[in-house]
Order: C-alpha cells, then sequence, then structure tokens
C-alpha cells in the first residue's frame, strides 16, 4: 500500500508557472520544427544530421523534465534536480541556437530551384520554430538563473552557467582541432590541445558532481579546488592564447594570411583561425568565472 505524502500527486506549477511554460513553448517549438523538416523540409550531411538530433534531443529531454516535475517523479532520482534542469536548459540555449543559425545557412534560400517552392516554405517554417525554441530555452535560463541573496543550486548560478558555455566553446573547438588543423606540426601547439582537453575533462567533472549531487561526499572541499582549478584554467588558456596564434600566424611557423589556394571548408588556415578565435573566447569566460566564483557558496541538495 503507498503512502499518502499529505500533498496532491499532480504538480499543476510544472506547467503553470512561468519556467513551466517556458518548457511547454520549448516542447511546442522543438516538435514543430523536427516534424516540418522530417516531413518536408529535409535535411542531409552533418550539418542537417546535428541538427536533427539538437531539435529531438532536446525535445526528448523537456518531455522528460515536465513528466517528472508534473508528478513528482523528480523527488525519487539520485541527483541534485535544480542542478539538472539549469544545466540542461543552458546547454540545450547554446545547442538550439547553433541548430538555428546554421539550418538555414546551410538548407534555406529564397529561390524555388532546384528544390520546390514548398520544400523552401518548410524549410522557412522550421528556421522561424528553430529561433523561437532558442528563445524559449534562453526564457528559461533568465527566469531560473540564481538572483543576488537567493539561495540556489551551484548551476544555476553565473558560474554554474558559464561552465556549460566553457565545455560547450571547447567542442566547437574540438571540432576545429580534428578539421585538418595541422596541431600536430608542433610541439607547442600540442600543448594548447592538451590545454583545451584537461580543461573540458576537468569542467565536465565539475557539472557532473554538481548535477549527481555528490559534491558534498568528497573528501577535500569542493568549491575552494573549483575556484583553485578555475584559476588553473585561466592561466592555462593565457598560454594557449599567446602560442596558438604564434604557431599559426607568424610567418616563421605559419601563414599570416589565409593562403589564396586553399579549398573552402578544406583550408587548414580557416581552421586555426576559428581556434584562435575560440580560445579567446573561453579565456574571457573563465575570467568571468573566476571573479564570480568567489561571490557564491553551493549547495548540493537542491
Amino acid at each position: 500500500m503507498m503512502e499518502s505524502t499529505g500533498g496532491p500527486y499532480l504538480n499543476t506549477a510544472a506547467v503553470t508557472s512561468p519556467v513551466g511554460i517556458a518548457r511547454l513553448l520549448q516542447m511546442t517549438f522543438g516538435c514543430t520544427t523536427f516534424s516540418l523538416v522530417a516531413h518536408q523540409g529535409g535535411f542531409s550531411a552533418a550539418y542537417g544530421t546535428f541538427c536533427m538530433f539538437v531539435w529531438t534531443f532536446c525535445f526528448a529531454i523537456t518531455v522528460f523534465i515536465i513528466t517528472c516535475e508534473f508528478t513528482h517523479l523528480h523527488s525519487c532520482l539520485s541527483i541534485s534536480w535544480g542542478n539538472f534542469t539549469a544545466a540542461f536548459a543552458m546547454l540545450a540555449t547554446l545547442m538550439s541556437i547553433t541548430a538555428a543559425v546554421i539550418y538555414p545557412l546551410y538548407f534555406v534560400q529564397l529561390d524555388c530551384y532546384p528544390i520546390t517552392c514548398e520544400v523552401r516554405d518548410f524549410r522557412i517554417a522550421a528556421s522561424v520554430f528553430a529561433s523561437l525554441l532558442f528563445v524559449a530555452y534562453a526564457a528559461e535560463v533568465f527566469l531560473t538563473r540564481a538572483k543576488p541573496g537567493q539561495v540556489s543550486s551551484y548551476m544555476a548560478t553565473v558560474s554554474g552557467l558559464l561552465k556549460i558555455v566553457q565545455a560547450f566553446v571547447a567542442c566547437i573547438i574540438f571540432g576545429a582541432l580534428v578539421n585538418d588543423s595541422q596541431y600536430s606540426k608542433y610541439v607547442a601547439t600540442q600543448w594548447c590541445v592538451a590545454v583545451y582537453s584537461f580543461c573540458f575533462v576537468v569542467t565536465v567533472v565539475v557539472v557532473a558532481f554538481s548535477v549527481t549531487g555528490k559534491t558534498a561526499l568528497l573528501w577535500f572541499p569542493f568549491e575552494r579546488s573549483v575556484v583553485v582549478y578555475t584559476f588553473g584554467a585561466v592561466l592555462l588558456y593565457v598560454s594557449a592564447a599567446v602560442i596558438w596564434p604564434v604557431f599559426c600566424f607568424d610567418s616563421k611557423y605559419g601563414s599570416p594570411r589565409r593562403p589564396g589556394l586553399c579549398a573552402k571548408g578544406k583550408c587548414p588556415w580557416d581552421s586555426q583561425l576559428v581556434i584562435a578565435i575560440f580560445t579567446y573566447v573561453n579565456l574571457l569566460l573563465y575570467i568571468v568565472d573566476l571573479a564570480y566564483s568567489q561571490r557564491i557558496r553551493f549547495v548540493s541538495h537542491l
């Protein structure tokens, strides 16, 4: 026989609160987007597959979150629910804006040739709903972010949200690295790859411990370790921000300008430029993260 918890079995606030409404919109926009693409819009190659993965993955996790909160099932899970939902909202925001940019860039055109006008219209409609999907996820991040003086889960703080962005930017760097970046040409550029990999792995571990709510079980002070790591990551990224441009764009080791015979999409110089740009982006993110880390306190059980 089931014991009564003394409260209603269903949590109506999960679908009537501002965050709940945002999640319902996410579910609606996500389903509409991949349905339009699958039905008539179409997709191809790695770019199209990535976009479809983003929309279906975000839709599935959003349905899971709504179901768990509406039925109180999240209380049965051995994770920090507040950290999980905050981390996913930030990740979905980044993934959805990437897909919202990639799909129209590669698949939308104003002319009906060589595709039909019907296919063009479906692709335009899918692009519009993909943009609305990004807005819905960004709205959740805005609504659930930690306010000054408020006790909230770590992943809802600026520092926690930045951890997701840092890992996402690192994935962009890795994508450029494997696209014929010639990083193995010099030991110095291999050091940069080691920096990107180390910081990515540790950042993912920090997020994983926060989401699982296991930080209190560690034998060392987790919050102090995260601050020390962030400081170390700043120093490591400073070294990469200096070394990578020198060994890729200095005339002694590389090329200051894009080679004229470099094929579009298969040019090492392009990949090196992308890596250099996002190295500075991540360096800035880690610096901001370090600044905010001084002002927060971890709460692992929320």
